[in-house]
């Protein structure tokens, strides 16, 4: 059985208890080294067999796991993020397959969840979005025609952008088809890592603002009226409106602690 684990964005404490598991009681352990924080490894067993990946290619990779799997021991392979964003773990899922290996997929954190919490925001806001759109911008691998940021960004939802950082100019450029040049734009770079660091705009001056910065990879650019201040209270809590669980009273409630009002 091989195990695909999400490592997280970065903090080594933001690994699931599964994957951490897992990855200490590892034989093999490949993982993305140019990404992967080493620091999630620590606790990897003494004599494991330890490959980077950022120096293999998708061959490699698999004669891997299959003389570990021929062998009996056990394997890991580790991503960064959750491996279903960005992760190019379907490939090697498919390998597997042609070759009968089992395997498995434990999800991790993924850095558009960190870059929310390291900004204190919140991407679904009553009011202002209720859509989160995850994309890139064309490079290496080019983007499908209906998937050109020009034609998300007429829907002005709230949007998280991989991979694209070193394309600030054009990016905003772009973005400006369909968003306001108004719109408050978030750069986090490395988010939850110790090195973490964020910068702040609109899509008038974001991209000025990242070159004197010097960030030029792995950071994701997030737009919309989410970082904004301005929003509408859920229903959720709202003490006028009533569901399954609380029945509308229409007053302010009093806090309660430790069981008295």
């Amino acid at each position: 059985m091989i195990h695909f684990i999400g490592a997280g964005p970065g903090d080594p404490e933001l690994i699931t208890v599964k994957g951490k598991r897992l990855i200490e009681a590892a034989d093999i352990i490949i993982y993305a080294g140019s990404l992967v924080n080493p620091q999630v490894l620590s606790g990897a067993k003494e004599g494991a067999a330890v490959f980077n990946s950022a120096s293999m290619t998708l061959p490699e990779v698999i004669a891997v796991m299959k003389q570990g799997e021929e062998e009996g021991r056990q394997v890991v392979r580790v991503h960064t993020g959750d491996p279903s964003i960005y992760g190019a773990h379907r490939e090697q899922m498919a390998e597997l397959e042609r070759l009968g290996i089992a395997y498995d997929v434990v999800p991790g954190v993924s850095s558009f969840l960190a870059a929310a919490a390291a900004l204190k925001k919140e991407y679904t806001l009553p009011g202002v979005s209720q859509t989160v759109i995850l994309t890139r911008t064309g490079g290496r691998t080019p983007m499908p025609e209906r998937e050109q940021i020009e034609m998300l960004a007429i829907h002005q939802a709230t949007m998280v952008i991989f991979l694209s950082i070193g394309q600030m100019e054009e990016l905003c450029r772009q973005l400006r088809s369909g968003y306001p040049e108004d719109t408050p734009v978030a750069v986090v770079y490395k988010a939850s890592w110790a090195e973490e660091r964020q910068v702040t705009g609109t899509l008038a001056d974001i991209a000025g603002k990242v070159r004197a910065a010097g960030i030029t990879k792995t950071a994701l650019v997030l737009v919309g009226q989410f970082l904004g201040d301005e929003f509408e209270r859920s229903k959720l809590y709202d003490e006028t409106f009533s569901h399954e669980y609380r029945q509308a009273s229409g007053e302010s409630p009093l806090p309660v602690f430790g069981g008295k009002k």
